[in-house]
């Protein structure tokens, strides 16, 4: 990290403007059915109460549009995180305004305020600079603690930042950037990336930044249907992304001529339903029948994986294995949750992208025995495409 982090900053009796991610799933009663990344907010929330601040906290919530829509509002948040503090949380009904700016200056030493939803405006997303102005008087300081939205080119993560002298890094993103960051500039080998989800598409720039930095890949997820169309092999209705075909074909070209270990499926589950509500059965991925679709790796392949991962120093996972929403289709990816479970107690570092991998390792329960799991599905991704973080980009340098 070569910017400012919490811990360089004096924040004794100030205003500290925290960009946070409370973009959390709320349950149909309207409470907080996913508290995790309220709770990775925490660390940095207590340290500017334990230095004397008053940590005023803007988050979006979904895609309001630009509108004030209720049920995107932030205030079934406010008491959730009030729970975690032990004590109150002021809740703000806007994000801008002379009321609001009034409110975070009545605030008391040890006070936390969390403003409505910066996504109410259309300024936020357009990264309009009245807007932007008008976050930056809620606070005296900026922190960026929103690594899910570092990706992000908006108001509350860079327009606001020119209207503050210092601007630093969160102890969450801080920790996001150096897992990220390090696994890919200095990992300990051999370094296995595995990598699942449905498009090649979403994925191509990540394997080709990659080619350089790991020992092996092993794709996973529907978009290996597009490497096997691309290898000539019938893929009966799995899904295929058609226009990326030769695209397909110039990847394992070029982990051809790169001599990376690009490791494809072996079997695939397959079934004529996605709902799981018919019976699956496993075949050769050269042997797809036409009217049934792939839906998950089979057996040897998590056998094949676990014997490529079980040697790693370093893994990076983005993307599951096959439709884990579905009981059926869940087993590969639950095998490759396990497998990096149990490196980890080995001693090796695991780290995984956030989005469906982070949920598919939650729903596995093993989210506590691995090195670390991302906030930000986007923003990992970018960050493994070798791309600049526009949020991380805007704080101010050490």
């Amino acid at each position: 990290m070569n910017k400012l982090i919490v811990d360089d900053l004096d924040m004794n009796g100030k205003r500290v403007l925290v960009r946070v991610d409370f973009n959390v799933p709320l349950s149909s009663d309207g409470d907080v059915a996913n508290d995790l990344r309220v709770r990775a907010a925490l660390p940095t929330i207590r340290k500017i109460i334990s230095s004397g601040g008053k940590p005023v906290l803007m988050s979006h919530l979904g895609r309001p549009k630009g509108e004030r829509k209720p049920e995107f509002s932030l205030k079934p948040v406010a008491a959730c995180l009030s729970g975690f503090l032990g004590s109150p949380v002021q809740f703000a009904s806007d994000c801008i305004g002379d009321e609001v700016v009034a409110q975070t200056k009545a605030l008391e030493a040890g006070e936390t305020m969390l403003v409505e939803n910066v996504r109410f405006y259309k300024g936020e997303t357009d990264n309009d600079d009245d807007f932007a102005k008008s976050l930056s008087e809620l606070g005296d300081l900026y922190v960026n603690d929103a690594f899910g939205t570092a990706h992000r080119a908006h108001a509350s993560t860079v327009g606001v930042t020119k209207y503050f002298d210092k601007c630093a890094a969160g102890y969450l993103m801080q920790k996001e950037i150096e897992y990220l960051v390090g696994a890919l500039d200095q990992p300990a080998r051999p370094f296995v990336a595995i990598l699942g989800g449905a498009k090649i598409s979403g994925k191509i720039d990540v394997i080709r930044n990659l080619f350089d930095k790991v020992d092996s890949i092993l794709i996973g997820g529907a978009m290996m249907f597009t490497f096997f169309k691309a290898m000539g092999y019938e893929t009966g209705d799995s899904l295929v992304e058609e226009e990326r075909i030769d695209m397909a074909k110039s990847v394992l070209e070029d982990a051809k001529a790169r001599n990376v270990d690009f490791v494809l499926p072996t079997d695939v589950v397959i079934s004529t339903a996605a709902d799981g509500s018919v019976p699956v059965q496993t075949v050769d991925v050269k042997s797809i029948p036409k009217g049934y679709k792939g839906l998950d790796i089979g057996k040897n392949t998590v056998t094949k994986f676990k014997d490529v991962i079980s040697n790693a120093k370093t893994v990076v996972w983005n993307g599951p294995m096959g439709l884990f929403e579905v009981k059926q289709f869940a087993v590969g990816t639950s095998a490759i949750a396990q497998a990096l479970a149990d490196l980890t107690s080995s001693g090796a570092v695991t780290i995984v992208g956030g989005g469906d991998s982070a949920a598919a390792v939650a729903k596995s329960g093993l989210q506590d025995k691995i090195t670390h799991i991302s906030t930000g599905g986007g923003a990992s991704l970018e960050l493994l495409e070798g791309k600049t973080l526009p949020g991380l980009a805007a704080l101010t340098d050490k």
